[in-house]
Formats: C-alpha cells, sequence, structure tokens
C-alpha cells in the first residue's frame, strides 16, 4: 500500500492486516508524540490528522490512530504533531497559542489536543472564524471532547482554541482580555498539502488484485471500491472480518489482543457510503460514517444529530458507522433504538448479488446474534420520510454526559393526539436493543393526554407493563433496579414533553433531571 506520513511517500508490503496506524507510526517511523493511553479510541492522546482527497483540495480530519487500521489509508496523507513543526523553532498556530495559553500541563495529552485542534482550523474556514464567541466556543469543546486531560481543568486548552479561530482584531476579546503575544514564528498548515511525489488513483488497480493493501503471507487486508467486488472476496475469503470505521471491531486487537488476519474494508465503495434523500424515504449507506450523517440529516433528523453528538467524540464519528453501530449487535448501542421507533428497514445483500429487506426489528435474535447469514453483509438503511416528520424523543443515561456508553437509552415516537400511535425501543435493557410492543400497544389505545393533560394513572399501568416487558442486568454501569427506574421515568418524560409540546402549555408535573 502507499500513503504519505508527514509530507513523506511510503510504500509498504509485508505488514500484518490488523496493524494499527498507532503502532505502525509509533514502531516503524519512531513518531513518539503520538501517544498510547487507553488503546480504545477514548482518550484522544493518539489523534492524527489523515487527509484524503477532495474535489478541489486534501480534506483532514482527526482520528484515533490507536484504533485506525493502517489499511485503511491507502492514497491517504497522515499527519502526526511532528508534521505540523517543518523547520526547528516554527510553530503552528495552535501550538503557539497552547504555549501562550499554558495549555500544556504533564504533556502526555498535549499533542493529541493540538491536533484535535488543527482539524478543527482546518475545517473552520473564515464563517466560524467571525462567528460569535458562544459559537466558536461550542465547535472547539466538539472538537476536544474526545481528548481527556487529568491534570487540570479544560480553561486555557479552551481559550488556545478560541485564539487561534479569531481574527486579529477580535482575539483579545475572545480570551476575556488576557494578553497573548503574536509568536514571531508561526508555520501555515495549508488545507491542499499535497504529498511531495504524487500517488497513484485509486480506480486503477486491477480487478483480479481486489485492491489488497496489505499481506504478511497468510494475511491479507481488501479495499474493493465496487460491491461486485465485495461479493467476490466474500466467496474467496469466507472467514474474512468487514471493517469499516474499525471503531468496535479494533478493540479485539487493541483491547482483547487476539489476531484478526483477513479484513475486508468497506470505505471505498460510493454505493455503501451514499446518503440518498428522496421525496418518500432516506437511504443511508452502510458504510456512511457519523460525521457525514450529521451533515446531512441536521434539518431532516436533529433529535438525531443531537444523539451523534453523544454517541461519541468527533474523532470516533469521523469514522464510525451506522450500519457497523447495527451489526455489532450490542445491546447498548445507540442508533438501534432510534432507528426502532423509526421502523427503519435494512436492506441485506449476499455474496451472489442477491438482496432481501428486512425490518430492523426483527434483525437480533439474541445477544449478540443477527438474522445476518454468513455470506451477507448490510448494504442499506431505508427510513420513509412520514415517520421522520413525527414528535421524537430520544434519551440517553451515562454516568458523564459525553464520550460514555449507556446504560439506559431510550427512544419514543409519537403520531400525534389523533391518531395517538406510539412507538418506544430501549437499549441497554435486554439482550439486543428492543421495542416495548406490548406497552406500545396500551398507550396507542388510550386517552393518556386530554388537551394536553396527562393523566398520571395511565401512565402507572404502562409502567407497569413495562416492568412486565423488561429483564434488565446490573453490570458496572447500573444496577437492574436503577435501569427499571430510569426506563419507566424516560417515559414519563417522553408523555409529558409530547402533550407540552402538542398543546403549547406546560402540564404540572414531576419531571426527572436525569436525562
Amino acid at each position: 500500500m502507499r500513503f504519505v506520513v508527514n509530507n513523506v511517500p511510503v510504500e509498504l508490503v509485508d505488514v500484518a492486516a490488523d496493524m494499527t496506524l498507532l503502532r505502525y507510526l509509533r514502531s516503524q517511523q519512531n513518531l513518539m508524540g503520538t501517544k498510547e493511553g487507553c488503546a480504545s479510541g477514548d482518550c484522544g492522546a493518539c489523534t492524527v490528522l489523515v487527509g484524503r482527497q477532495g474535489a478541489d483540495a486534501m480534506v483532514y480530519e482527526a482520528v484515533n490512530a490507536c484504533i485506525c487500521p493502517l489499511g485503511s489509508l491507502q492514497d491517504c496523507h497522515i499527519v502526526t504533531v511532528e508534521g505540523l513543526t517543518p523547520a526547528p523553532g516554527v510553530m503552528h498556530p495552535v501550538q503557539a497559542a497552547m504555549v501562550e495559553c499554558h495549555g500544556s500541563q504533564c504533556g502526555f495529552c498535549t499533542p493529541g489536543f493540538v491536533m484535535s485542534l488543527a482539524g478543527l482550523q482546518l475545517a473552520a474556514g473564515n464563517e466560524l472564524a467571525k462567528a460569535d464567541e458562544d459559537t466558536q466556543r461550542a465547535a472547539v469543546i466538539d472538537a476536544i471532547s474526545g481528548n481527556l486531560c487529568r491534570c487540570t481543568g479544560y480553561r486555557p486548552i479552551i481559550a488556545a482554541g478560541l485564539f487561534v479561530l479569531k481574527e486579529a482584531s477580535l482575539k483579545e476579546a475572545s480570551l476575556k482580555k488576557t494578553t497573548l503575544k503574536k509568536p514571531a514564528q508561526t508555520a501555515r498548515f495549508v488545507q491542499n498539502w499535497v504529498p511531495n511525489a504524487p500517488l497513484a488513483g485509486t480506480g486503477g488497480a486491477p480487478a483480479d488484485t481486489h485492491n489488497r493493501n496489505l499481506s504478511d503471507g497468510a494475511s491479507g487486508y481488501w479495499q474493493p471500491h465496487t460491491e461486485i467486488e465485495l461479493q467476490q472476496l466474500l466467496v474467496e475469503y469466507p472467514h474474512a472480518r468487514l471493517v469499516a470505521g474499525g471503531t468496535d471491531l479494533m478493540l479485539e486487537v487493541t483491547q482483547q489482543y487476539k489476531n484478526l488476519p483477513q479484513l475486508i474494508d468497506l470505505n471505498r465503495i460510493e454505493s455503501l457510503s451514499e446518503i440518498l434523500i428522496g421525496s418518500d424515504e432516506i437511504v443511508l449507506g452502510a458504510a456512511a460514517n457519523y460525521s457525514a450523517l450529521e451533515k446531512t440529516l441536521a434539518e431532516l433528523a436533529p433529535e438525531f444529530v443531537a444523539l451523534l453528538k453523544r454517541l461519541g467524540s468527533r474523532q470516533i464519528r469521523n469514522r464510525g458507522t451506522l450500519g457497523g453501530n447495527i451489526c455489532n449487535a450490542s445491546p447498548i448501542a445507540d442508533a438501534p433504538p432510534y432507528l426502532l421507533v423509526m421502523d427503519a428497514e435494512l436492506e441485506l445483500v449476499n455474496s451472489k448479488g442477491g438482496s432481501r429487506r428486512e425490518l430492523l426489528a426483527h434483525f437480533y435474535r439474541n445477544y449478540k446474534q443477527t438474522s445476518l447469514a454468513a455470506d451477507e453483509y448490510l448494504a442499506r438503511i431505508r427510513i420513509a420520510r412520514a415517520r421522520l416528520a413525527q414528535p421524537l424523543k430520544l434519551f440517553k443515561i451515562t454516568k458523564r454526559y459525553e464520550d460514555d456508553i449507556s446504560a439506559v437509552m431510550g427512544a419514543f415516537c409519537w403520531s400525534g393526539a389523533t391518531t395517538n400511535e406510539f412507538k418506544i425501543a430501549f437499549g441497554g435493557m435486554a439482550a439486543i436493543p428492543k421495542r416495548a410492543s406490548v406497552t406500545e400497544q396500551f398507550l396507542t389505545g388510550s386517552n393518556w393526554c386530554v388537551s394536553g393533560d396527562v393523566d398520571e394513572g395511565i401512565l402507572a399501568q404502562a409502567c407497569e407493563l413495562l416492568r412486565s416487558e423488561f429483564s434488565p442486568l446490573s453490570d458496572v454501569r447500573a444496577s437492574a433496579a436503577y435501569r427499571m427506574a430510569m426506563a419507566c421515568n424516560l417515559l414519563k418524560k417522553a408523555c409529558y414533553e409530547f402533550a407540552a409540546e402538542a398543546f403549547g402549555k406546560v402540564t404540572e408535573a414531576r419531571l426527572f433531571h436525569h436525562a
């Protein structure tokens, strides 16, 4: 495979298919600025920028190197913290701001913060640079939401991020009158930074190679460009694992120390990354990452986009995919409860090119078990536009607000007072993400809300039905009793909020502050 590290072209042949970018950078490139903190994409110490050729220039995104498969970076430009300083004594604007704002403490996490803020600076553009401070501050916090520091608070780091976003005339105001010296020398990290030696395009590899990126004998990493190539690979390598973002799969390597000798990467298959907005339905490619979903669905599905910001950090959202969240079949996955109340339909394709459709509600069979056949892959997720227009509530209960795994995830969809159709789904309450079908039917057939007044007696009955439908487990995140109490409280909270919004008045109630 070929790629570029800090403007230096690299060619590799004999490398393990499950080699991570972090392990490669530290062990083979001796680039020690990229740190290993958690090896699970949680702390951000390993953050680097990955650039891919866009329509007019290279487009850079921050990613966690610790769980990024090296083979996925064919024809990409990897930038580490060392690559921000092209000459001795010359600092990138983010580095200079971190120095001036005293944003570094022990220094272990600092390179990751620098890379996350450098990524924000590249993506910001003039619009964000001229925005008000609240907007800028939200952007900075979003950029570093996946970077953890255990030395101190984040105030000076946020100040450094604000500083690099401000125009010269606004710098002093952005830092609340903190005096900052302009560095004598700064290196401009330009968005169209291209490799010294141009790399060949990705479309010219012979079809019979399936664009094999890495190999060390028995192992292999393939990156097909079409679904036909993918289907051929499924026949030739039936035991190969499919990988898109790798944010879950690569934990088997970094946390469980497993070997993944054969991997088939879905990232270069355009049809699996498409997001199509039709008049009757939206079609989401299974390999579309969360960041792409945020941009496309901001107006159509604002509640879901808001949930994505709590699903994972920006680094995770730049690589993680909706298809991976579904097929991982975790009972605490965040997206499936939402998709369940949307009556989402999955398009499953086999190695012969045949396809079938199945409701997500029928896809999950048991813990970590789905209806997906050995030679099938999830291609697309379909949601009716009419469902998107209905009132929706999504509540995620976690130990910390951002970048944490759910203890309980609740999704509630209501058709409105006229038809009164309820749909309810939970994550973290059973061995699979599950609809509360009995409770749904009860609320749909009841007068739980009359002219905005909620009948608490009916809600109490609904909670009793909910208790009969679910038997949650106790684990490190929450006890079974806590999960059950939260599920009932979230159901009540959703009903009170639906009623208030539908009838334009605030109903007096004992609401709950856990969500």
